[in-house]
C-alpha cells in the first residue's frame, strides 16, 4: 500500500523526479558513508598517546617518539610520524605531505555533497517551470483543462518539495563535515608547527633526531616473541 503510494506520488511529479531520484540515492549513500567515516576516526582519536609523543620530542627522547607513534591510527600522530622519519631531508615538505593526505581523506564527497545541495533546488525549480507549463498547455483544452491544470500544478510542488527535501537533507551534515574537516585542519597544521619547534630546540640542545629513524626501523623489523 505505502509503495503504491510512494509511486503515485513519484509519476505524478512528472519526467525531473529520475534525476531527483539520483540525487536521492547519491546523497543517502555520501551521508551515510561520511558519518560512518567520522565516526569511525573519532574511535581512533588518541589525545592521551599525541600528549606523550610531544612531551618525548620535546624532551629530545625520539626512541620513545618513534615507539609512541609506531602503527598508530590518529591522523595527527600519522602526520608527526612521517614527518620524523623524513627529519634527515626535509621535514617541513613531509609533514605538509602527510598533513594533506589526511585532509584529503576528511574532504572526501565534501565537493558532490555541495553539488547536491545546489543541484537539488534547481532540479526542482525546473520542475515547477515544467508543471506550471503543462498546466498552460491545458487551458485551451475546453473538457480535460481542469485536470491538466491541476495535474500540473501537482508537478511543479511535488518537484519543487522534492528538490528542497534532498538540499535540506544535505546541507546539514554538509556543513558539520566542512567543520570537523577545518577543525582536522587547524589541529594538523598547530601539531606540525610544534613538532618543528621542538626538533629544533632539540637539535639546538645536542640531541640526534636521527634516533628516531633508528628506532623507527627497528619497530619495523622487530619480530614478535613465540610463546
Amino acid at each position: 500500500m505505502l509503495a503504491n503510494i510512494i509511486i503515485d506520488f513519484f509519476l505524478k511529479g512528472g519526467p525531473i523526479m529520475w534525476p531527483i531520484l539520483v540525487c536521492t540515492v547519491v546523497s543517502v549513500c555520501v551521508v551515510g558513508e561520511r558519518s560512518f567515516w567520522w565516526w569511525r576516526e573519532s574511535l581512533r582519536r588518541d589525545p592521551e598517546t599525541l600528549e606523550k609523543l610531544l612531551a618525548a620530542i620535546e624532551n629530545g627522547d625520539f626512541k620513545a617518539a618513534a615507539s609512541l607513534s609506531k602503527d598508530s591510527q590518529d591522523p595527527v600522530i600519522r602526520m608527526i610520524w612521517h614527518g620524523m622519519n623524513h627529519v634527515h631531508s626535509s621535514m617541513q615538505g613531509a609533514l605538509q605531505v602527510a598533513a594533506g593526505v589526511e585532509l584529503e581523506r576528511a574532504g572526501r564527497f565534501l565537493t558532490v555533497m555541495d553539488t547536491l545541495v545546489t543541484l537539488a533546488p534547481l532540479l526542482g525549480l525546473l520542475g515547477t517551470v515544467s508543471g506550471i507549463f503543462s498546466s498552460f498547455k491545458g487551458i485551451g483544452s475546453a473538457e480535460l483543462a481542469v485536470e491538466q491544470v491541476t495535474g500540473g500544478i501537482a508537478e511543479a510542488l511535488i518537484a519543487t518539495m522534492c528538490g528542497l527535501a534532498i538540499a535540506i537533507f544535505c546541507l546539514i551534515p554538509f556543513n558539520y563535515f566542512t567543520r570537523k574537516h577545518m577543525q582536522l585542519q587547524f589541529e594538523l597544521e598547530t601539531a606540525a608547527t610544534n613538532i618543528e619547534v621542538m626538533v629544533n630546540g632539540a637539535k639546538q640542545r645536542g640531541y640526534d633526531t636521527q634516533i628516531f629513524r633508528q628506532a623507527s626501523n627497528e619497530l619495523t623489523f622487530e619480530t614478535p616473541e613465540k610463546t
